[in-house]
This record gives C-alpha cells, sequence and structure tokens, in this order.
C-alpha cells in the first residue's frame, strides 16, 4: 500500500458535538471530499455501521472505507471483555476491507464534556501503565490475527496526551500496539509531531494530519478551556493553516505506507467544510511532493 489521501467528515459534522454540522447531510460530505481529490472517508456518526449500507453509501463517490475511531474502556474491564464489545466494529472494519482499527481509551476522558477544563483530564499512576499495556497489547493480539492492526490515538483530555504519556504506552504495549500520529494532538499536548515521527515511525501506521492555530492555543491554555471550547474556537484548522511543519514530520517517516488522514475539527457554519477540505488537500499533497513519498 502506498500513501493515500483521506479525510475525516468532522470539518462537515462533529462527532463530539453533534450540533455542529448538524444539519449536513452525509452526501454533501462525501461529494465534496470526492471533488477535492480525497480517496477514502473515516467514519462518523452519520455513516452507516452496517456493512451493505456502508459500501452502497459510499459507493456512488468512489470512497474507500479507511477505518473509524472505537472507544475502548480497558482501565474498567479486561481484553476479553472488551474484544466482545468491539466485535461489531471489528467485522465492519473486516467486510469493508480494512485493516487499521482506531482506538483511544475513553474511561473518565473528558474530551466530549464541554463544561469541564482539560486541566480535570485524568493522568495514569506509574504503577498502572504495565497492566494497561498488558490488556491492551491482548486485546491488539487479537484484532491483528483477524487482519486488523490496533492504531493509538493518543488525545486531548484523555490518558494519553503529552509526550511522556505517549512514551508511557508504546513502552508499556508490545510490537502488535502501532501509533496513531496526530499532528494537532502532538503538538496541543506540548510534543513535537516530528520527533514522535522519528521515534517510533516504524511503529506509526495511520496518520492524523490536521494544524494547529497558536493564538488560540495560547487562550485556550491561559483560560484553562475545554476541549470543546478549545475546538469551537479554532484551535485546530486543516495542514496548511497553523503552526505545524508537516514537511519535518513526513522526513522523519520515509517508508510510510498507509493512509494520510485530513482532519479539521471546526464548525462548519463558520469555517466552510469545502474551502478548507481543499486548503488542507492542497498542502498536503504539496507536502508530501517535496518530501518524496507521492509523486
Amino acid at each position: 500500500m502506498t500513501i493515500r489521501i483521506g479525510a475525516n467528515p468532522i470539518g462537515w459534522s462533529n462527532d463530539d458535538m453533534p450540533e455542529l454540522g448538524g444539519d449536513t447531510p452525509l452526501e454533501q460530505c462525501l461529494a465534496e471530499a470526492k471533488s477535492v481529490g480525497i480517496e477514502g472517508m473515516e467514519l462518523g456518526n452519520k455513516f452507516p455501521r452496517e456493512a451493505n449500507a456502508l459500501k452502497a453509501a459510499l459507493a456512488p463517490f468512489g470512497l474507500a472505507c479507511v477505518g473509524g475511531w472505537h472507544s475502548i474502556f480497558l482501565l474498567d474491564r479486561d481484553a476479553d471483555e472488551e474484544l466482545k464489545h468491539a466485535r461489531a466494529h471489528i467485522d465492519l472494519l473486516k467486510a469493508m476491507g480494512c485493516n487499521r482499527f482506531i482506538v483511544a481509551e475513553c474511561s473518565n476522558t473528558i474530551h466530549g464534556t464541554k463544561s469541564a477544563p482539560l486541566s480535570t483530564r485524568p493522568v495514569m499512576r506509574a504503577d498502572q501503565w504495565a497492566e494497561y499495556g498488558r490488556r491492551l497489547t491482548k486485546f491488539a493480539d487479537a484484532t491483528l490475527a483477524e487482519g486488523l492492526r490496533v492504531v493509538y490515538h493518543h488525545h486531548m483530555g484523555t490518558i494519553v496526551q503529552t509526550g511522556a504519556e505517549i512514551d508511557a504506552l508504546m513502552a508499556a504495549c508490545g510490537p502488535s500496539v502501532h501509533l496513531l500520529l496526530d499532528t494537532g494532538h502532538a503538538t496541543w499536548g506540548g510534543s513535537d509531531p516530528a520527533a514522535l515521527a522519528k521515534k517510533y515511525r516504524d511503529r506509526i501506521s495511520h496518520v492524523h494530519t490536521k494544524d494547529v492555530r497558536p493564538d488560540v492555543r495560547k487562550q485556550a491554555e491561559a483560560g484553562d478551556w475545554s476541549f470543546l471550547d478549545s475546538v469551537i474556537a479554532g484551535v485546530y484548522t486543516v495542514p496548511g493553516d497553523g503552526c505545524v511543519d508537516f514537511a519535518s514530520v513526513f522526513r522523519e517517516l520515509p517508508n510510510y505506507s498507509g493512509w494520510v488522514v485530513i482532519e479539521a475539527e471546526q464548525d462548519p457554519a463558520v469555517r466552510n467544510p469545502l474551502q478548507y477540505a481543499r486548503m488542507g488537500f492542497a498542502h498536503l499533497t504539496k507536502v508530501l511532493r517535496e518530501t518524496g513519498l507521492r509523486p
């Protein structure tokens, strides 16, 4: 698999705040993404979750299913129980020909709670990582046996937000667990995404490309805003519209093969999704050409 450019529908319709883009038809999202040059879409709340219906929704636009977020709760339950809860999603992804399984720990997370400042997010104790890594590795071993590689999505407001927490997670997990590198969450979380790319290049199997507006980030941190209030204010944008140096990131991934997904976690009523998708696609394709990763 060479590099393919996908998109997440969150720029059109937000999953954590469904009222953002709630009236935008799925067909509009898919048509606009296709018109930009995007090859596949991750799943969102408006997508069918039955294989035949999902294939029927994507087929008119010639779009592949890239995969989609799955919340895990391994702090509260063991791997076997988690696999039971994940079965429907596993079966859907397999039916759609996917090979990545995106997960994020959502026990006690506050990223979807508008009233919760980011300072109130859950934080792991040092003595919790080993058991958590054991559970996640067992879960990932099982999905990999079915052709789905677990890629862990570090995310603001969760137990894996900072660079140190990414390091702790990766150290605690076996080789079946790979990393979803999200340039926006890494940057806002205080990490250098290029340094993460270099450090974990052999275990990065999925990439989310979103940019960060440094002025909004500064305000959000100074005011201890919630994740959702920060999103509404515009902390995130598409590649090329913020402070992330995407060329430096992809220079550290010389052998990367897989999906690179454009994200713009914004209010679509304020920032037109089609306009921003075009901007992000243009910048990303330019960077991938300059770094020799895509013709």
